[in-house]
């Protein structure tokens, strides 16, 4: 960890001159969180490759090790959030990897994400897929044996009422989402499982959570 100590005395003016442009080669990093930062909310590992797996904790990002748990690399830390709700591995791509932003397990000390990610060279590089306004995602589940089709079960925002929340799919990889369930404005989307013998059966799981007066 590196700190930087600026006097205030020198940015106020009352001394000899600061440079601005002096801080300009420093990057803001989270150093938090201030609250139960060590959550972890999912392990994806790819039956293909099982001495890799991934890591994903409720606020201090995505990890990857690739030596059984020896070491871990953080794999997400240039992205605009921190807070993981789910993460998958594509059992027939062992380097295509979703992530669902936002924890699910929903209290005062969660952070909200942004949607969705998807690495195609085992999280080396991020694209974002969408869906942003779901804040949290409770699971991904991708197709056994084509890629392209996900499912996204997507809680919403926390205590206020939205449209972007409940079972997502998309059948080509994220470029486009269909909303195949949908219970209400106040009501997410928290799991989803899939039939092992036949993957045309979905089970979710709904619920809601309000703060009224």
């Amino acid at each position: 960890m590196a700190i930087l100590i600026v006097s205030p005395f020198l940015i106020s003016g009352e001394g000899p001159g600061f440079d601005e442009d002096f801080l300009k080669i420093f990057q803001y990093r989270s150093i938090g969180p201030s609250r139960q930062g060590g959550r972890v909310v999912d392990i994806a590992v790819s039956p293909a490759q099982p001495f890799t797996f991934y890591v994903a904790t409720a606020s201090g990002g995505l990890w990857k090790t690739t030596n059984n748990g020896t070491t871990f690399t953080p794999i997400f830390d240039n992205q605009s959030v921190i807070s993981i709700g789910d993460i998958a591995v594509a059992p027939s791509a062992p380097d295509v990897v979703w992530v669902g932003t936002g924890e699910a397990n929903n209290s005062r000390s969660s952070y909200w994400g942004d949607g969705v990610y998807k690495s195609e060279n085992g999280g080396k590089t991020w694209k974002h897929m969408g869906l942003k306004e779901s804040h949290h995602v409770g699971r991904i589940v991708i197709h056994p044996e084509n890629a392209d089709i996900v499912y996204v079960a997507a809680l919403g925002h926390l205590y206020s009422f939205n449209e972007e929340r409940g079972l997502y799919k998309t059948t080509d990889g994220g470029q486009t989402w269909e909303k195949i369930l949908f219970v209400s404005e106040k009501t997410g989307v928290v799991d989803v499982a899939m039939d092992p013998t036949n993957s045309d059966i979905l089970f979710a799981a709904s619920y809601d959570k309000q703060r009224l007066p």
